[in-house]
């Protein structure tokens, strides 16, 4: 079952990007969003809600007067263009603390926090013997993919987008240099300091990007020696 989301906020735009974040992860789905603290009442007292984005600075009732008188509140996080609520929001046992404008990289941290989730605890990724497939962790599930699917993975900083043939995108807690260690170079290349290649999976390229499945990739200028020199070959190759 999918975590149910709420988002609280009396900015469109600050609902609208916080909903593009949670659509890039599979464990969680917006089930509604209002603008301010007396609709979200009446929504959690509706139907369940399982992580609350809340705002902090609302018009009449602030967010943390809100979460303050819930009987039973969801598991929150704290949204606000302001730091001086950060103490004050710890203090009523919220999940993290975001300052905006949020970036997914520091979102996904937050939703790493609701989950659990550590570095330590768990790799996010398990080779089979058989390098057919790997299973990535992302939020309480594990994803079995078939790396022959995989068209590119993308480096967010201390997490990987991959990016499948079935227009599928997981996106789990791990360093692209890690995962470059566990596939398999024969297919697998490594383009640029953000991006890895499948390179059966190319269908254009000049001497400076890749072209997948209609994405244009960049090479960085501290590999295109290396990746000059297989597309070279791959040009000959009959």
């Amino acid at each position: 079952m999918k975590i149910k989301c709420l988002i609280v906020d009396d900015e469109p735009l600050a609902i609208k990007l916080i909903e593009k974040h949670i659509a890039k992860i599979d464990d969680l789905e917006v089930v509604a969003t209002c603008s301010n603290a007396l609709k979200a009442f009446e929504i959690l007292n509706s139907q369940p809600v399982d992580l609350l984005f809340l705002d902090i600075k609302m018009p009449s009732i602030t967010g943390i007067e809100f979460l303050r008188n819930l009987k039973n509140p969801p598991k929150t996080i704290l949204t606000t263009a302001y730091r001086d609520y950060a103490i004050e929001g710890y203090d009523l046992g919220v999940v993290d603390y975001l300052l905006k404008p949020i970036t997914l990289e520091r979102f996904l941290k937050a939703v790493d926090k609701f989950f659990g989730e550590t570095v330590k605890t768990a790799s996010p990724i398990k080779e089979t013997t058989t390098n057919e497939f790997i299973v990535v962790k992302s939020g309480i599930k594990n994803y079995k993919i078939n790396v022959k699917d995989i068209l590119y993975i993308e480096s967010l900083k201390d997490y990987i987008k991959i990016n499948t043939a079935n227009s599928k995108s997981i996106t789990s807690k791990y360093k692209i240099g890690d995962i470059e260690g566990e596939l398999n170079e024969e297919y697998f290349l490594r383009i640029h300091r953000s991006f890895i290649i499948n390179s059966s999976k190319i269908t254009a390229f000049t001497v400076n990007e890749i072209e997948i499945n209609g994405i244009e990739i960049p090479i960085g200028a501290s590999y295109k020696e290396n990746v000059l020199h297989y597309l070279d070959k791959l040009k000959n190759s009959k």
